[in-house]
């Protein structure tokens, strides 16, 4: 009695485990209570389909209490195979002589059906005694959904069992252990970059038993890529190498044994391997479309960006962000090489510019500074229009406008001009032009323009400059009148003590500086 306790209660915390242990049978059969004899036979279930109304003293809990589960039967311990264990208790009854077990696949609507009948004379003497049935020769695959029926004979309308039952899976230990189709064997590989191909070796699985590999690119499904090999079971070696185009993060290596219903392993060691996936930008000049779709499903957020002249970073363009489940799609696109595409994930940002090659007609913007006005140049291979403005750097990303905003068209790669009048100077005052015929387009800034005098202010300061010229002139020929001056009231006074006249003194001084400059020269 306690072991059978004991039983009971391993079933109910094993009952819904992994690890549930699958009971054992040497050989199927029919197997009835002690002292009743049956033997069963194979039906199609075609004769016994129609019912007929029950007898007034036929009850209809006449047949009762059916149980179903899974029964493993193993040749030489290894040849494993499921099988369907059913049993019902019966109340015999003169009315009855036997039962109809049926077995339907809910995937393949196959159908087993077995009679189940009754010796006369033991269903006479053992009248209103219970009879219980067990059967388990119907064989059943890993995870099916199966309909069993159990049915009098004669088939009573009111007298019927009825129930679903779910066979274990490959994820139960004992099932993924003993039955052929779990094997699903191991997968090692090694990776050719250089030449582009993935050498599989596969082990634990079926002996002598053809095994499948191949590359595929997991989405809900794992899609076929188109690289496919056969493992002949014979044969020594199981390996074999396969071909691939790119390194993706949904690239799985696949395998199987080669047994209907097989269970399949994957393999997906490439997660990282993210930098093919921002390379399939494709851009349509007839609509001017730019176009990404991803190769793997990835989570990711995609915009419009413009790099930088030192290309250091990409700031993004307004209202250009989406978050990319398949594929992203950005319309009337600037073709400029400083527009680009920028891609966010959780590992990081990667950024690609699909015009940067030179492939795709470009503008340029160029200014030259006059005296009172700046002159913002246009040039464009094809017809544009474009807007121009001062403005205020703010930060990298935003520049505050301060001015008017001009408009000017361009193109066939003749230059186009707009003059910008008053003084634009500073390190924080830029020229901003943009494309104003598309969705998006690429601002570009020239900032830091150098300061420029008026034309008013450089004659005001060379006539400063004359004035000062002249007054340093006039001052150094009085400076040297007044030496002049004081030099010949000294000589006089001394002269007029030695008693001669002024004349004679200021011919003598005269005569003497004449001599003195004679004497230089």
């Amino acid at each position: 009695m306690l072991a059978v306790d004991l039983q009971i209660l391993l079933v109910i915390i094993l009952g819904t485990s992994d690890c549930q242990i699958i009971p054992r049978i040497e050989k199927c059969g029919l197997s009835c209570s002690q002292g009743f004899h049956c033997k069963s036979k194979p039906s199609t279930g075609i004769f016994n389909s129609f019912c007929r109304d029950a007898p007034a003293s036929l009850s209809s809990t006449v047949l009762k209490n059916m149980k179903l589960s899974t029964a493993m039967k193993c040749v030489q311990g290894s040849q494993c195979s499921l099988h369907l264990s059913i049993k019902a208790t019966l109340n015999l009854d003169e009315n009855i002589r036997g039962l109809e077990i049926c077995s339907l696949s809910a995937e393949m609507q196959h159908s087993q059906c077995v009679n189940v009948r009754f010796s006369r004379k033991t269903s006479n003497k053992l009248l209103g005694r219970k009879v219980h049935v067990q059967f388990n020769c119907f064989e059943v695959n890993v995870a099916q959904h199966i309909y069993v029926t159990m049915k009098t004979i004669p088939n009573y309308c009111e007298v019927k069992l009825s129930q679903e039952y779910y066979v274990e899976d490959c994820r139960n230990n004992d099932v993924g252990k003993h039955i052929p189709v779990c094997f699903a064997g191991k997968l090692d590989y090694n990776v050719d970059r250089a030449r582009k191909t993935i050498s599989v070796n596969v082990s634990d699985f079926l002996q002598d038993q053809d095994y499948y590999v191949r590359l595929c690119h997991k989405w809900f499904t794992c899609e076929d890529v188109g690289s496919f090999a056969l493992i002949k079971g014979k044969e020594s070696l199981k390996s074999t190498s396969l071909q691939y185009s790119q390194l993706l993060p949904c690239l799985c290596i696949e395998g199987w044994s080669a047994i209907p219903d097989a269970r399949r392993t994957q393999l997906c060691p490439f997660k990282n391997d993210t930098k093919a996936l921002w390379d399939n930008i494709v851009y349509n000049p007839a609509t001017q479309t730019l176009a990404w779709e991803p190769a793997c499903p990835v989570h990711v957020t995609v915009n419009l960006c413009r790099l930088t002249k030192s290309n250091d970073q990409c700031v993004d363009l307004q209202n250009s962000s989406t978050t990319a489940p398949e594929k992203v799609k950005y319309s009337r696109v600037d073709t400029h090489p400083r527009l680009c595409m920028k891609f966010t994930t959780k590992q990081g940002s990667w950024v690609r510019c699909p015009f940067a090659r030179g492939n795709f007609p470009a503008w340029k913007m160029r200014i030259a500074a006059g005296a009172e006005q700046i002159q913002v140049s246009f040039m464009s291979q094809t017809k544009a229009q474009f807007s121009v403005l001062v403005c205020n750097k703010a930060q990298l990303s935003s520049c505050d406008s301060v001015g008017i905003r001009h408009s000017v068209s361009a193109g066939d790669s003749h230059p186009t001009s707009v003059n910008i009048s008053g003084e634009i100077c500073g390190s924080q005052v830029c020229i901003q032009g943009w494309r104003t015929d598309v969705d998006y387009s690429v601002p570009l800034q020239i900032c830091d323009i150098q300061c420029t005098l008026s034309s008013r202010s450089q004659e005001d300061d060379e006539n400063s400059i004359r004035i000062m010229l002249l007054t340093a002139i006039i001052l150094i020929l009085v400076t040297m009148m007044a030496l002049l001056g004081h030099k010949i009231l000294t000589v006089f006074h001394r002269k007029k003590h030695e008693g001669r006249s002024p004349a004679q003194i200021i011919r003598q001084s005269f005569s003497t500086r004449v001599k003195s400059t004679s004497s230089l020269h």
